[in-house]
């Protein structure tokens, strides 16, 4: 595997991109840590210290930023407004006849439904970044801080109006850099940039399990935490790579003189055919009500309960909806992103068949059947893996900011899987060997 990195490097154009994309990350590392204007540092530096390890409702925001966002920097907003605009897009291509013919047009249709999709982003990021400057204002950023309403000192419509601003552009920079590695780099740039943006959590994450630990000044609880940390990792990628190969025979035709077809292929159907979306998605929607009771002046009983049952990351009810939610959104996204009939009709199209199913409708039945059976054991999976921070770690004080579990380990694995397979398709072509022998 070094020897692979050591010939990467050697690569004249490899290492340009190689070295463009570490460019690109310290540049937005380095936005991370510059603050916006009309902020009091001081005092967000020290609700910070007194947060530490609660984050509460921003916690999900605030990781996909690199910690930024609790800071209030120019990437405070992080990549999170891209994410979800993404998102929205995918899923309105089912619904608007319009953006589903441009998707079916070619590389032209794909340009088009990414420029709606960076006008889209930064719509968002003003909203978000109006909310979260509402958010600092009131002092609600940090619940419990004793300088939380000192944040922000000025309140004029003019600060407000910059800060928003600032926060927009540096979201709109923050895609910028994202397209630009995806364009002269390695590996898809959003995806990167995400990865880099929670792989700079884990430090703290990790020193502040150990330095809450309580057996042998910590250690163990931070040893117990690691190896955890590991076998999750191997569960991961290996349940990541799994797929089911349904064989796919084609017909032969002749064409002239010549005959075309009779290859035998197959399609592979992943076991986590969602990915970390439905994680996202359950995240989101729970932060919802907590938002609103947060928000809401008063206390009426509907607020009450919500505090009780839906803040906390350990309630039963909490963990209980939190499941059914990921359980439901896998198969909700797998329906509308991988869709059988159009597999059959376009195999149908190319004299392709599965041995065994006749063409057409019994084809795309079958590929529904094996979908939903593959897909039941891909969502329990997900739930398990995003409640492991609730359940298995609870004993060592743990909190759902917890590095390996969730989100996090879902989307590092997946980032570093798919740029490690570019690299080393790379280095196959100038006859290299790849990363594993």
């Amino acid at each position: 595997m070094l020897t692979a990195f050591a010939r990467a490097f050697k690569t004249p154009d490899l290492r340009k991109k190689l070295l463009f994309t570490l460019g690109i990350i310290v540049i937005y590392r380095i936005g991370t840590h510059v603050p916006i204007p009309g902020v009091d540092y001081t005092s967000v530096q020290q609700c910070v210290d007194e947060a530490s390890g609660n984050q509460g409702l921003f916690g999900l925001v605030n990781m996909f930023s690199g910690g930024a966002l609790l800071q209030i920097t120019v990437f405070a907003l992080g990549i999170m407004p891209y994410i979800t605009a993404s998102i929205i897009l995918q899923l309105l291509t089912v619904v608007i006849p319009r953006l589903e013919a441009l998707k079916k047009e070619g590389q032209a249709g794909t340009a088009k439904i990414t420029q709606y999709t960076r006008y889209l982003t930064v719509a968002l990021a003003i909203l978000q970044g109006t909310g979260l400057v509402a958010t600092a204002r009131s002092g609600a950023l940090f619940s419990g801080c004793t300088v939380a309403g000192q944040i922000v000192p000025d309140r004029s419509i003019f600060v407000t109006v910059t800060m928003v601003i600032t926060m927009t552009a540096g979201t709109a920079m923050v895609m910028w850099l994202g397209e630009l590695i995806t364009d002269r780099g390695i590996g898809n740039g959003m995806s990167i940039l995400m990865f880099i943006s929670i792989a700079a959590t884990f430090p703290s994450a990790l020193w502040a399990i150990k330095t809450q630990g309580s057996l042998a000044d910590g250690w163990i609880e931070f040893g117990t935490v690691m190896l955890v940390g590991f076998v999750m990792v191997g569960l991961v990628v290996f349940v990541e790579q799994a797929q089911r190969r349904v064989p796919v025979q084609y017909a032969k035709r002749m064409i002239g003189r010549r005959s075309y077809g009779g290859t035998s292929t197959y399609i592979p159907l992943k076991v986590n055919q969602a990915g970390v979306i439905p994680v996202i998605f359950a995240s989101s929607l729970l932060y919802i009500p907590a938002l609103i009771a947060q928000f809401s002046s008063g206390t009426s009983g509907w607020k009450s309960w919500i505090e009780a049952n839906l803040v906390t990351g350990d309630h039963p009810i909490y963990i209980t909806v939190y499941f059914l939610l990921i359980v439901f959104f896998a198969f909700f996204y797998v329906a509308i992103s991988f869709n059988p009939e159009e597999v059959a009709d376009n195999m149908k199209k190319y004299g392709g068949f599965i041995p065994g199913i006749r063409a057409g409708r019994p084809t795309a039945e079958y590929l529904s059947y094996v979908l939903n059976r593959i897909t039941w054991p891909g969502s329990l999976y997900l739930g398990l893996i995003a409640l492991v921070p609730t359940i298995a770690l609870a004993g060592f004080g743990a909190n759902q900011n917890f590095p390996f579990g969730g989100t996090s380990i879902l989307i590092i694995v997946g980032v570093g899987l798919e740029t490690v397979k570019q690299i080393e398709s790379q280095l196959q072509q100038r006859n290299y060997e790849g990363f594993l022998r």
